[in-house]
This record gives structure tokens, C-alpha cells and sequence, in this order.
């Protein structure tokens, strides 16, 4: 019913750039943060980028500087340039967003945390 869409991720070599957008589906009409996660297997899932309510944005430390998150608050889309890719890098990002109100007939409602499918992202070194 409502729901976090991904694109992007795939192979790139050490150094190289890479994008990744999420767009919420059609049936969102607020968002109040809106970012990225990653996970490693075995690890846990780290904040990679996230663009709150009041304008911040915030990113996870070992990102700071290669990597940009951009939102378009009309289209419920964030996009995630990554630039000089490390293979510590590798994982599967996850596109999130909280507090997301969305209207299903003639009812509205709120999710609390949306998380999307996940996406894979591999470096090679």
C-alpha cells in the first residue's frame, strides 16, 4: 500500500561515482525524514545520509565528503551521489524515511518508519 521505490547500486571500481535514488510511492503526501542506511552482512545497519524535516542533512562518518544527499521534497525523492568509492563501501543501502503519511481510498494514515527493499552496491578494489 505504500511503499519506498530504489534504483541504482551495482558495480563500480575503487575511486569511481556511483548514484542511488528513492521515491515513495504515489499515495505519500508528507515525509518528515528521508535518507539512506547500509549493511554489511553480519554487521549492523549504519546511517549513511538522511535529510530531516528542518532542512538538515546529516551523514554517517566514513562518508563525509565523497558522498551527497539531495531531496526533492515535492516528489518524496532523495538522491545519493556517491563519489570516490572504497570498497569498505560495499553493502546493501536501504533507502528510509519516518513519520510518512499517505492516503489509501478515503483513509489517512501515518507509518511510522518506511524502509525500502535494499540495494546492492559493490567496489571493486
Amino acid at each position: 500500500q505504500v511503499h519506498l521505490v530504489e534504483s541504482g547500486g551495482g558495480l563500480m571500481q575503487a575511486g569511481g561515482s556511483l548514484g542511488l535514488s528513492c521515491h515513495g510511492s504515489d499515495n505519500i503526501y508528507d515525509i518528515n525524514d528521508m535518507g539512506w542506511y547500509r549493511q554489511v552482512p553480519g554487521n549492523q545497519r549504519e546511517l549513511v545520509a538522511m535529510s530531516t524535516l528542518g532542512g538538515r542533512l546529516d551523514y554517517g562518518g566514513s562518508v563525509k565528503g565523497r558522498f551527497t544527499l539531495s531531496r526533492d521534497t515535492a516528489k518524496n525523492t532523495v538522491y545519493l551521489q556517491m563519489s570516490n568509492l572504497t570498497p569498505e563501501d560495499t553493502a546493501v543501502y536501504y533507502c528510509y524515511a519516518n513519520s510518512v503519511r499517505y492516503k489509501n481510498g478515503f483513509f489517512y494514515f501515518t507509518e511510522a518508519e518506511l524502509w525500502g527493499q535494499g540495494t546492492q552496491v559493490t567496489v571493486a578494489s
